[in-house]
């Protein structure tokens, strides 16, 4: 009787926080948690907080007992009660509470049982969500951040459990980053330490749905929210909580995961990630991003060209979402990056291997690989080109012109391995690249968006033998110039007998592009005439002169511009009547080029007798020379003669008919009447020349004017007759350009060589020539006749000029 006395009276002497905490637990775990007592708890903490510190050890105390006897249904009891105690207290002494809540947390997860991983995760985020009044120094996470993630790679043998778990993971990081962000007491969750453990975890369960089909189980049904949606839900979430500071931490795990784990080949994946981090991070720090990925583009120059075309279509995808909104500073950088890569390509492709080949184990080349990751570059460039406003798309052309490498002009881009032809393939992907960039362009001030140092090197790859480069200049220039969407409508070369069906879109020639065609329009006629005249153009290269003709007229004539127009298109007449050299097929097209473009002027003209002219030889032509017309020369077999016989009377345009008739309607009829004849400037010869063939013609040219034998040929010229003397001298000047030129288009390079090598270099005599007289200030009369430059600090200036 004494001892059962002694029981109850140490009974009634145990701390009242330990009855209370005792009664919230019932004798049936099933029956749940006491609330009628769960609230007495409650109360006492809130009037005595004091004692929470004390509540909480105790609690823990039991639940660790519990755990370890496997009694489950108590320590769910008491982690119910745990939670409801940390939403109830927010007194300065939660600290040591929350101390000892995470400690029965980290037990939780610590246990084997999937059940009680989830118990324990799920208290961590209802304790993740709460805002503490006071701030923590001494609680680390660490612990939590390696098992969240351990769970997000969980491979339990059921598939509904390992969900689970993997969810469970997925809340706990999104917890620990929630509550850690803002605390700047908390140790940093941007560190490398934890960034490389949080980002693969979520981008593993991003992953799962392109490998495995989704099967919810009915819990994942009723919460509506699949394992991928709450991992991206997570993922946006953490990128929208980064700083400035910590966007590198952050997309630095996602590039090497997608390393690690070879998923830019696939691409798909990548360019998901990336667009849930563009549109997640905060706008003015998106192009951050963007200098990761070029960054780790040219990381990757050695890779394997899949591995590159996927970074490059990231690249795309990411900067057009990036150029939507804060541009930054990477414009340039993106194309300069983007060119790189295209000049790797080039250099890859040709060599046949990534390092020097006489390396040992080096990579063999695919060859369509590297032509599909070209194609992806230049697609790349055009998207995020038509994102650009005018201003900083005109920059970009010229940094691009300005890569392109021209023989004696800009540095060969091509590495020493591929030589010409690696220059060759990188002007073909740089204009490419124009092209794109070009493409959709408008302004309404075409002076300053397109400047000669722009204009005047792509008007001169005009002149460039290879036809490919050709062509694809005058597309260039159809897209600059084509600011309404006519560019369609002159895609068919042929004679239409009304061109109202074209439905073309034209406004009154502003102030700005009259000062632009005077300044640029004879370049403009002289390099079409000039491109009309090689020999290997294809009906490509006719059908771009016709659609850039006919855009010249709809989009930046007016009356001046009309009559050199028509002055350009006899002219190319004449060049098919005269140049016999040239093939069949081409001057047929010639004559086919020149009827179309005269039946188009004259129907926008609506001069009645000028179109009538035009109607009357086209008519003509058709019952006696219908090779002469684009319908029979500009079709998949053209219907051309072996042998082009002496064309004249009613099939060709009269120069003299087409100035009267235009005189009488105000035209010029004088200039009209002027044969149009392209004449090279001394801007031309000096900075024009662009294939190798006319760079040594201009050096010749130079040396010429400077040799003895042309001032010997200009005295002998002295003694003519005034009247013919510069009729004489321009013939003669012309007869020796043509000569020259085709020199060096027909001779071989041995002999071109052989005599470039004995002659004195053209720069050494202009050097020569252009070499600085003698400062008069400098001379001093010391006998020795030599004079000296005196120094600027030497000098004596009046000491109004001095500050």
């Amino acid at each position: 009787m004494a001892g059962l006395c002694v029981c109850g009276c140490c009974g009634a002497l145990r701390p009242r926080y330990k009855r209370l905490v005792d009664n919230i637990f019932p004798e049936d775990p099933e029956d749940g948690l006491v609330k009628a007592n769960m609230e007495k708890l409650t109360f006492y903490a809130l009037s005595a907080p004091e004692k929470l510190d004390r509540i909480g050890a105790y609690l823990s105390e039991r639940l660790s007992r519990d755990v370890a006897r496997h009694r489950y249904g108590y320590v769910c009891i008491a982690m119910e009660a745990l939670d409801q105690l940390l939403m109830a207290c927010h007194c300065q002494s939660i600290n040591l509470f929350v101390e000892s809540f995470l400690t029965m947390v980290r037990k939780l997860l610590e246990a084997d049982k999937p059940n009680l991983q989830i118990l324990g995760t799920n208290s961590f985020v209802k304790f993740a969500n709460i805002e503490e009044d006071t701030p923590s120094y001494h609680r680390s996470y660490d612990f939590f951040v390696s098992r969240f993630s351990e769970m997000c790679h969980s491979s339990y043998e059921d598939p509904d459990i390992r969900t689970k778990i993997r969810m469970a993971g997925i809340r706990g990081l999104q917890g620990v980053v929630r509550k850690t962000v803002n605390d700047e007491l908390q140790a940093n969750i941007w560190d490398p330490q934890h960034m490389d453990k949080i980002v693969p975890s979520l981008l593993f369960n991003l992953q799962q749905e392109e490998i495995t089909e989704r099967s919810p189980s009915p819990e994942t049904e009723k919460e509506k929210e699949s394992p991928i949606e709450l991992t991206e839900r997570c993922f946006r979430e953490l990128l929208g909580r980064a700083a400035y500071g910590n966007i590198k931490n952050a997309v630095k795990p996602v590039l090497m995961h997608l390393d690690n784990h070879s998923l830019w080949e696939g691409k798909t994946f990548a360019v998901r990630c990336f667009k849930i981090i563009m549109y997640s991070i905060q706008s003015q720090h998106s192009h951050l991003v963007i200098q990761q990925l070029l960054g780790h583009l040219d990381a990757n120059s050695k890779n394997s060209a899949t591995v590159r075309a996927g970074i490059v279509e990231v690249i795309s995808e990411a900067a057009v979402i990036e150029a939507s909104g804060s541009i930054g500073p990477t414009v340039l950088e993106v194309f300069n990056t983007l060119l790189k890569q295209l000049r790797l390509s080039v250099d890859y492709e040709l060599t046949g291997c990534y390092e020097s080949c006489t390396s040992a184990g080096s990579k063999v080349i695919k060859v369509h690989e590297e032509r599909q990751l070209q194609e992806a570059v230049i697609k790349t460039i055009g998207s995020f080109a038509s994102t650009l406003p005018t201003y900083q798309r005109s920059e970009v052309m010229l940094f691009i012109m300005g890569k392109i490498p021209v023989p004696g002009m800009y540095p060969a881009l091509g590495s020493a391995n591929t030589g010409f032809e690696g220059s060759r393939m990188i002007q073909i992907m740089l204009l490419k690249s124009l092209l794109q960039v070009t493409a959709g362009f408008q302004t309404t001030n075409m002076l300053t968006a397109l400047p000669s140092s722009f204009l005047d090197p792509l008007l001169s790859f005009t002149l460039m033998e290879d036809a490919e480069i050709r062509l694809l200049v005058l597309d260039i220039l159809i897209s600059l110039i084509d600011r309404h969407d006519n560019q369609l409508k002159f895609s068919s070369l042929r004679v239409l007998t009304d061109i109202s069906v074209l439905k073309l879109k034209m406004d009154k020639c502003s102030r700005q592009d009259n000062l632009f065609m005077k300044k640029h329009s004879q370049r403009l006629y002289r390099h079409v005439f000039l491109a009309s005249k090689e020999e290997n153009s294809s009906q490509g290269h006719f059908q771009s002169l016709y659609a850039l003709l006919g855009l010249i007229c709809v989009e930046l004539a007016n009356e001046e511009v009309v009559v050199d127009l028509i002055r350009l298109a006899l002219a190319l007449q004449d060049l098919a009547l005269t140049e016999e050299s040239l093939p069949v097929y081409n001057r047929c097209a010639i004559h086919a080029l020149s009827a179309a473009y005269l039946n188009l002027i004259s129907q926008l003209t609506t001069v009645p007798t000028f179109c009538q002219h035009v109607h009357e030889v086209i008519e003509a032509r058709q019952k006696e020379l219908p090779f002469l017309l684009p319908e029979d020369v500009f079709v998949e077999t053209p219907k051309i003669p072996e042998k082009l016989e002496k064309v004249e009377g009613e099939v060709l345009f009269s120069q003299a008919k087409i100035a009267e008739t235009l005189g009488g309607s105000g035209y010029n009829s004088e200039r009209l009447a002027t044969p149009y004849i392209p004449q090279l400037t001394d801007e031309d010869r000096l900075s024009k020349r662009k294939s190798i063939g006319d760079t040594i013609s201009l050096q010749l040219e130079v040396e010429s004017r400077l040799s003895p034998e042309k001032e010997q040929v200009r005295e002998s010229l002295s003694d003519e007759p005034q009247a013919s003397d510069s009729v004489s001298l321009e013939e003669q000047e012309r007869e020796r350009r043509r000569q020259v030129v085709e020199r060096f288009q027909t001779a071989p390079f041995e002999e071109i060589a052989a005599h470039c090598g004995a002659r004195v270099s053209a720069h050494a005599k202009l050097i020569y020539i252009y070499v600085p007289p003698p400062s008069p200030s400098g001379s001093v009369g010391n006998g020795h006749g030599q004079s000296r430059s005196v120094p600027v600090y030497e000098m004596k200036f009046p000491d109004l000029c001095v500050y």
